[in-house]
């Protein structure tokens, strides 16, 4: 047998929709658990429970003014000219109780955001008072009727005893900090960070710290690996470089299963691309999942599963590489997240400029999301070419450009996957 039949007997590739390979990945999404956080660590985590409010909000009547407690019917008839006088027997700052009961005739000087006497039925802002001192006794002035309930926020204004306060599966952010923190809850319920495992291929690569070398690349794809990774909710485990030799190569990424969750190849080795994936997928234990999907770029991104842990080797090529996580591993993380809505979210845009390739396979573009009166149009990047790292960081969608013979034009209805990143 020549060496081309059996590379083509090794590999088996039978190329597959992006559909079809998200839809052979997500059977294989377990939960990654729970454990439990201080408050000041849950920011950007994934909320594992519901959250019931333990108490209503606010728990007391509180005052939505600087001014005056008072009961409403001291003020019946009042006018500039029948103004009343009201003693004022208590001073009850935000944070402080009241400390004299409240009897007609009085008044309380109360602050926003403190407890409002029981027996008051009202509060009066200071701008519509006058202060007044006689024989030495403190009195408000008022020279209007004041209704009841005014000025006051009332117990539960916000949130009822019992009600529903954030959802499972959530993001944590500043809102939901606020929440937490108003209702006691130092310690919060999330779950646990997916472990990805990331390992390089490649005699070409240097390390980022490394002098630049004729005929040699830095390895640019780990890092970026590892940001999608934390975005994405799980924690990044840059591991070494796998070697040429295929012996200590599968031993690495054997353990590499054993111990993370998740694990990414990205790029080939010298002695043929994806090699190592293509023995390793031999195994009685291992269970390809594909190898080939209709899409550029990236093609020939191959996933696989081990005892339930997923394998996935992408492209060593930037674009590539970065398209393959979003569509194939971000929707895994999410999944093991719990998150509701896992995989990108989609919208349908008008496109900005001519697209004029051709091709066979559904094309995911990088690309930028733009408003124009009112409705989104997506602008291909001008560089988007597998191989291509810069125009990366310009991207916050990919434009979905299906397979055609004469290209897009400009003003077409098209498909676009919102990235991390979009701005809405």
């Amino acid at each position: 047998m020549n060496k081309e039949a059996s590379t083509g007997d090794k590999f088996h590739r039978q190329a597959i929709s992006a559909a079809a390979a998200q839809a052979r990945i997500m059977p294989f999404v377990a939960t990654s658990g729970i454990e439990r956080v201080k408050i000041t660590e849950s920011a950007g985590r994934i909320l594992a429970e519901d959250i019931y409010a333990p108490h209503p909000y606010p728990y007391f009547r509180r005052s939505g003014m600087d001014g005056y407690a008072i009961i409403s019917g001291d003020t019946q008839n009042c006018s500039a000219e029948q103004p009343v006088l009201l003693e004022v027997v208590d001073q009850i700052p935000c944070g402080s109780l009241p400390a004299i009961q409240i009897l007609p005739g009085t008044a309380a000087r109360i602050m926003t955001g403190a407890k409002v006497p029981d027996e008051a039925d009202t509060v009066v802002m200071l701008e519509m008072t006058e202060q007044k001192v006689q024989d030495g006794v403190t009195y408000v002035k008022l020279i209007r009727e004041i209704p009841p309930g005014k000025n006051i926020t009332p117990v539960g204004f916000e949130v009822a005893d019992g009600d529903k306060l954030l959802d499972k599966g959530c993001k944590i952010s500043a809102g939901e900090i606020s929440v937490l923190a108003t209702f006691g809850l130092a310690e919060v319920p999330v779950m646990r960070r997916p472990q990805v495992a990331v390992l390089s291929t490649g005699s070409e690569l240097l390390k980022v710290e490394e002098p630049l070398q004729d005929g040699k690349i830095r390895n640019s794809n780990t890092y970026m690996l590892a940001c999608q990774i934390a975005e994405a909710g799980g924690e990044p485990h840059l591991l070494e470089a796998i070697p040429d030799q295929l012996d200590r190569a599968r031993q690495i990424i054997s353990e590499a299963l054993a111990s993370y969750d998740i694990v990414i190849t990205t790029g080939g080795v010298s002695v043929g691309d994806y090699d190592i994936m293509a023995d390793l997928v031999k195994g009685p234990d291992v269970e390809l999942l594909f190898n080939k999907v209709m899409m550029r770029p990236g093609s020939v991104t191959t996933a696989a599963v081990q005892d339930g842990k997923l394998l996935f080797a992408l492209s060593g090529n930037p674009g590539a590489c970065f398209v393959g996580f979003e569509l194939f591993v971000r929707p895994l993380i999410g999944g093991m997240l719990g998150r509701p809505q896992p995989f990108l979210p989609e919208i349908e845009a008008e496109l900005g400029a001519d697209y004029p390739k051709i091709n066979n396979f559904t094309r995911f573009v990088r690309g930028r999301l733009e408003l124009s009166t009112g409705k989104p149009v997506v602008y291909p990047a001008l560089l988007d070419e597998s191989s291509v790292m810069i125009t990366i960081k310009d991207s916050d969608v990919l434009i979905v450009i299906p397979p055609t013979t004469t290209g897009i034009q400009a003003g077409e209805k098209v498909k676009a996957l919102k990235l991390s990143g979009a701005a809405w």
